[in-house]
């Protein structure tokens, strides 16, 4: 296990450092630039598209807002809570500077995945669909060596390490609250997901269509009174994440340079692991919906990493700046759970045990809803499917009663694999995502409340899309 942690890191350093932060930047700011700053002009537009995703469904669709559902349920899970923490306790106040500037940029590269992926999304023959990364780069670069790649990283990163990130950090929390076992609580937990891991990628949307509004309300409504109580220190606090950011706050200690790098490496990492954009995975959520404009799932996946790290992240680090154990030692969700019963009482602590608990859950059955499709994209066999389910449990389980430390930086090497692969393949496939962007706010302009996507009036595109995806 230490030989194995120190060949993860080693990797994460070299991918890391060298790479990836540059490429997720540059990425961002290409698609910020390209689709006009999409990002802020169709903010509202994503609001109205979540509001309205309900519109047209019928009992066999998945319907864009269960899709936009499943995304989120991903979304917001343990990096929303003991993410946000790590990357306070290591990096500094700062590190959420650089979290907000990921999520803001992030948002362009997450409409450009997932309108890609509503584009080249194929037909499940159940009424449903299938797609992301892995479709997207067999059709559109005709390219499926390399979609089989991606689909290997996401099915070992969401799969498997990510669910067991999610699993480990509900037993802390538990533990850290009633003092349950980690044992009793993993076997708990692989009862609880079995049922609608096997249920398919439907029954994970609708148990997330009403689990996620739930769990974001409840825990921003917490942060609401939080915030109201302490509204007098919040400019200090927002000071204070600015000042760190930039290494003002260090400055006097000499160590601005080191504390920036740490601030934005961790923040970036964190946000990244937390709103997922450009990853490549809410793309394979945004395929599954039956919509009528591609640009319609980019708008709404774009508003649910605005919803992820700008509200609910935004949500902890509150909490914790605004608390007095920040600089403790705590770390993780122990950090975010000492935060809360200083602010509010002991009861605080379980009540950050239950959010974790439906954070981290959420997460688990959309981290496998993810996977599925990609299983699929390589071999689809009603074996191959039972073999994977089961191993998804066995890492719940895992993830359970294993290490944080080496479970973590797992995550991070499969999800910076991920993203290296697919930030490649949309800014390769991009002018196909300006080309539905440009239909899509044309029709806006005209008036029209609803956009539809004929397909015949783009011959490039409709020779590289399967039959039945759209008519």
């Amino acid at each position: 296990m230490e030989f194995l942690h120190e060949f993860v890191n080693w990797a994460n350093g070299l991918l890391w450092g060298n790479v990836l932060i540059y490429l997720l930047i540059g990425a961002g700011l290409y698609f910020t630039a390209r689709t006009g700053l999409a990002q802020l002009r169709l903010l509202p537009q994503g609001f109205r598209q979540m509001m309205g995703g309900r519109a047209h469904q019928s009992a066999r669709d998945i319907s864009p807002f269960q899709a936009f559902a499943t995304g989120l349920a991903s979304r917001v899970g343990t990096g929303n809570i003991a993410g946000v923490a790590i990357a306070i306790a290591v990096g500094g106040p700062g590190a959420v500077f650089w979290m907000w500037m990921t999520a803001l940029l992030g948002m362009a590269s997450a409409f450009a995945e997932s309108t890609l992926a509503q584009l080249f999304k194929v037909s499940h023959g159940d009424n449903t669909f299938r797609g992301g990364p892995a479709y997207y780069i067999q059709q559109g670069l005709g390219q499926r060596w390399l979609g089989v790649a991606f689909a290997l990283c996401l099915i070992l990163a969401f799969g498997l390490v990510f669910n067991a990130v999610q699993a480990n950090s509900i037993a802390a929390a538990t533990e850290g609250a009633w003092g349950w076992d980690k044992t009793a609580v993993g076997v708990a937990l692989v009862i609880l997901s079995a049922p609608i891991i096997f249920g398919g990628v439907r029954s994970v949307a609708r148990v997330a269509e009403w689990m996620v509004p739930v769990m974001a309300l409840m825990y921003i409504a917490l942060t609401v009174y939080i915030v109201a109580v302490h509204l007098t220190d919040l400019p200090g606090v927002i000071a204070l994440i600015v000042r760190s950011a930039f290494g003002l706050e260090q400055a006097a200690g000499g160590a601005a340079g080191y504390a920036v790098s740490q601030a934005m490496m961790l923040g970036i990492k964190r946000g990244l692991f937390s709103n997922e954009a450009g990853m490549g995975s809410a793309p394979n959520a945004a395929a599954t919906a039956t919509t009528r404009h591609p640009a319609t799932q980019g708008v709404l996946q774009m508003f649910g990493v605005f919803v992820d790290t700008i509200v609910i992240c935004t949500c902890t680090a509150a909490i914790i700046l605004l608390s007095d154990v920040h600089g403790t030692g705590l770390s993780g969700v122990q950090l975010t759970q000492k935060a809360i019963e200083s602010q509010v009482g002991g009861w605080g602590g379980e009540f950050l045990a239950v959010a974790m608990f439906l954070f981290a859950y959420s997460s688990i059955i959309g981290n496998y809803a993810y996977a599925e499709g990609n299983v699929e994209f390589i071999k689809k066999h009603p074996t191959v499917l039972l073999v994977f389910r089961l191993m998804v449990l066995g890492m719940v389980f895992f993830g359970s009663v294993g290490s944080l430390p080496l479970v973590w930086d797992m995550a991070d090497l499969s999800m910076g694999l991920m993203a290296l692969i697919n930030l490649a393949a949309i800014v390769l496939l991009s002018k196909y995502v300006f080309i539905v962007q440009k239909d899509f706010e044309r029709q806006l302009k005209a008036g029209v409340k609803e956009p539809v996507f004929d397909v015949k009036a783009y011959p490039e595109l409709l020779a590289k899309l399967k039959p039945g995806a759209w008519k």
